[in-house]
């Protein structure tokens, strides 16, 4: 009895411990390495048991992974990344298992950058947010997508509360560029607000277009492209009598594989040719009644580059880059109140060699450099050259008065270094945005220009204003900006993470040497599943005042160029008792001496949380206060109450800029990215925002100059709801609907009266009581879809040769989405819309892939 109690006590203790062994679970961890023992970011990790994937991770930046709650037994870890040869890795869970190093071995050709259609998960990495806006090759290459033009589709996204003077910064491969010199087959993947309080870029993630394209591969692939457009295929513009006869035909494509035979070096060859043959519509208002015209305004594009990338050895490599972009244009400037003959021509190149350098010293240490040398050529002339007469919202008329050449001899550095050691991953580096020789020759408006409030004045020829320039108008200057930055990501947890950075930022002619911008970012996640993860952030950002102002400083300091405004003039002959332009005083622009860098403070909160596998919810509270922000002030405008007497009689228009203007930006933001039920994939983004501000740039001028109580309002862009969508649908392997969708409520505008109350020659002065942006225009409806088909031409399927056919209807339902409300009292078009943006086009698509 004794010795049978005994075995069963024994067996029950047994299956106990069995039967908690079996529950218990443990986390697998590890780091991603390539044969130089440089850590691997952004790779897929696959965890499975036999066939079957359990679950699904991506590296962190230090080419980190881990998987929860693994339950004990034999598992393995795959991982397929391109450049790399497949990686399949057993483990078996125990109670304590140790973290596991996976080295990948390269492939013939490493291919620095790969973007794949992985899982979309929330992540503790703090660069990791899921309300960026991430767009690879697969997703737009399967959505209406206007000409092609990926940057311009997915700046929709853009909080324009978050650009800089200069509009949003855009970059390439990690370098910021003033253009996006890339055909569209040469780009991997499009990125809005990722790691928004990055310390390694100037500006807010949230005004940041991030580009990376492609790397060459070990053979031979390439992509070719012809986009046709017809009007016979368009809806009649709303304004326009009839229908303009425009065409579009768009040829480009990009081929990539080895030089040669070779094993180490290779090429990427791209470009595009546009051939751009469209219609401007003129609707306007003359003495004799309306004008309605529609003017061809045609332009040219051509792009090619060339990328050569060569393997030194495996923790050594290079590539090379030459850009040529050439796009003249002619007619342009003409529509709406700008008749024909007040047009212009213009002649545009760019010359750009990039050398991009990326060297692995040890597993800890990586060294990235990037140097861009660049040349431009921007003219601009007069189709003729009469002198150019403007009646205010009703019609302009002569010649544009424009004879512009600028050029520019630039460079821009980068050079970064990454270090990875334990639970951080630092990096700091230095920057140069822009390193320039700019030159400018400026004779515009040397035949003058006339000025007139209305019909009835012009009627009456009583202008209330006449400029006219001369003068050398020459100068060369220096443009040159300075950034560097330190940031820490440092992994406190599993579950928790934290960015630390500090940037600095420097350009000259400002001197303001005080430009240290801090940055802090978190994500926590309270699970052990980390299914939801809270994310937040702080940061200051700095603008800059960019390339033009500074010309203008230098110009217009009263003896370059020489700009003479005389108020009240007698027409056609503004000299009374045989006055001379010498004798008036001319117009000057000075900074303020207590001018500085503008900034604004940008925080956030926000949660996010996965939906389902590669489904992901995302919503964030995002505030922003802009402090010392650009705008102009006239500090010689006449004195009130009367607004005839200058203070200073020697000087014309005193344009002073200043730092001096704020603006406050609240919003709620949501975002939903990933793949939705019934082979939906895709992204979309409802905005719930509101803006104020008292300035409209650097440029801007408020009404009053003595009086700017009324500027405060509702910010030019403003708009309170705003809606993006971006989705694709694939009902079998080889078809594909697209749809992409614009919805936004209606922007502000100003109510003025249309005369020169103030003595400055502006005529932005409004009724009084009335404050800036009172009024506001329509809500914009956009929906836009695509319908393509695959045709496999070889038995490797997707793998093979592909052609594919592509249907594009843009603003498919045709709606009018009215734009550029006039607010002009004196106008025969008040409170009335005078253009729209454009009414349907259908567009044919022929993609063929090898």
């Amino acid at each position: 009895m004794r010795r049978s109690c005994l075995l069963l006590f024994c067996f029950i203790a047994w299956f106990c411990a069995l039967a908690q062994s079996q529950n218990r679970t443990a986390p697998i961890a590890g780091t991603v390495v390539d044969p130089s023992g440089a850590t691997v970011a952004d790779v897929t990790v696959t965890l499975k048991r036999g066939a079957k994937a359990i679950s699904s991770v991506k590296t962190d930046a230090s080419g980190r992974f881990r998987f929860e709650g693994i339950a004990q037994g034999n598992y393995s870890i795959e991982i397929l990344q391109e450049g790399f040869q497949p990686s399949l890795t057993p483990v078996q869970v125990q109670e304590k298992l140790a973290p596991l190093t996976i080295t990948l071995s390269l492939a013939e050709l490493v291919s620095q950058v790969s973007v794949t259609a992985g899982v979309v998960q929330v992540s503790t990495d703090t660069a990791e947010n899921r309300d960026s806006v991430d767009a690879d090759q697969a997703l737009l290459e399967n959505v209406p997508v206007f000409d092609q033009d990926y940057v311009a589709a997915l700046s929709a996204f853009l909080d324009a509360g978050s650009l800089g003077n200069n509009g949003p910064q855009l970059i390439i491969n990690g370098v910021e560029v003033t253009s996006a010199t890339v055909t569209a087959s040469a780009i991997q993947q499009v990125r809005i607000n990722q790691n928004p309080y990055s310390a390694e870029f100037a500006r807010p993630g949230r005004g940041n277009i991030e580009i990376i394209t492609k790397e060459a591969t070990s053979d031979y692939h390439g992509t070719l492209n012809f986009i046709f457009r017809d009007a016979v295929m368009n809806a009649r513009d709303p304004f326009a009598l009839v229908r303009a006869p425009e065409q579009r035909r768009i040829l480009e494509g990009a081929i990539s594989g080895p030089v040669g035979h070779s094993k180490t070096t290779s090429f990427l060859l791209s470009g595009h040719r546009q051939e751009e043959d469209l219609q401007s519509i003129v609707f306007a208002e003359g003495l004799s009644g309306p004008i309605r015209e529609n003017v061809p305004s045609p332009k040219r594009d051509t792009l090619i580059s060339l990328h050569i990338g060569h393997q030194f050895s495996s923790n050594h490599s290079a590539y090379w880059q030459y850009n040529e972009w050439d796009y003249p244009s002619f007619n342009q400037g003409v529509g709406n109140f700008v008749l024909p003959q007040a047009g212009t021509n213009s002649d545009q190149w760019e010359r750009e060699w990039i050398f991009n350098d990326r060297l692995t010293l040890s597993p800890k240490w990586l060294i990235q450099s990037q140097i861009l040398i660049g040349w431009e050529h921007h003219g601009t002339s007069s189709i003729t050259n009469a002198p150019k007469i403007v009646v205010q919202d009703s019609f302009t008329s002569g010649g544009a008065q424009i004879d512009l050449l600028g050029t520019e001899r630039h460079a821009t550095l980068n050079e970064m270094v990454s270090w990875s050691s334990g639970k951080h991953f630092v990096k700091f580096g230095f920057s140069v945005p822009d390193w320039s020789r700019r030159g400018i020759v400026n004779h515009n408006n040397f035949g003058s220009t006339y000025f007139f409030s209305s019909l009835q004045d012009y009627a009456a020829q009583h202008p209330y204003a006449f400029r006219q320039q001369a003068g050398s108008g020459q100068v060369l200057y220096w443009q040159q900006e300075l950034g560097g930055f330190v940031q820490d990501d440092y992994r406190v947890s599993p579950n928790l993470s934290l960015s630390l950075g500090l940037r600095y930022n420097w350009q000259n002619h400002l001197h303001d040497r005080h430009q240290f911008a801090p940055r802090i970012a978190f994500a926590y996640s309270p699970q052990r599943s980390r299914k939801t993860v809270f994310r937040g952030g702080a940061g200051i950002f700095y603008d800059r005042t960019g390339a033009g102002p500074l010309g203008d400083l230098l110009l217009y300091n009263g003896l370059t160029l020489q700009s003479y405004l005389i108020k009240n003039p007698t027409y056609p002959s503004p000299f009374i008792n045989g006055g001379s332009l010498p004798n008036f005083p001319p117009d000057v622009v000075q900074f303020d001496p207590s001018i500085h860098e503008p900034y604004s403070i940008q925080y956030s909160i926000g949660v996010e949380r996965q939906l389902a596998k590669q489904t992901t919810l995302a919503i964030t509270y995002n505030g922003s206060v802009g402090i010392s922000l650009f705008r102009s002030l006239d500090i010689n405008a006449p004195l009130p109450p009367d607004y005839l007497v200058v203070p200073d009689p020697s000087v014309g228009v005193l344009r002073q800029i200043e730092s001096s203007g704020r603006q406050i930006s609240n919003s709620l933001q949501v975002t939903l990215r990933g793949q939705l039920p019934h082979h939906v994939s895709g992204l979309m983004q409802y905005t719930l925002s509101r803006t104020d501000n008292n300035t409209g740039g650097i440029t801007w001028f408020p009404a009053n100059q003595y009086d700017l109580s009324g500027e405060w309002s509702r910010a030019d862009f403003d708009q309170k709801h705003r809606f993006n969508l971006l989705e694709s649908y694939s009902p079998g392997k080889s078809f594909t609907i697209g749809l992409g969708v614009t919805a936004a409520s209606g922007k502000p505008y100003s109510l003025t009266t249309g005369g020169d109350i103030y003595g400055t020659g502006l005529t932005n002065g409004r009724p009084a009581g009335v404050p800036r942006n009172s009024l506001e225009g329509p809500a914009y409806v956009d929906l836009d879809s695509r319908l393509s088909r695959d045709f496999f031409l070889s038995r490797k399927k997707e793998k093979g040769n592909v052609l594919t056919l592509a249907f594009d209807a843009f603003n498919l339902l045709n709606h009018v989405n009215y734009v550029a409300y006039v607010g002009n009292l004196q106008s025969p078009f008040f409170a009335q819309a005078v253009s729209a943006f454009p009414a349907r086009r259908l567009q044919i698509t022929t993609r063929f892939k090898f």
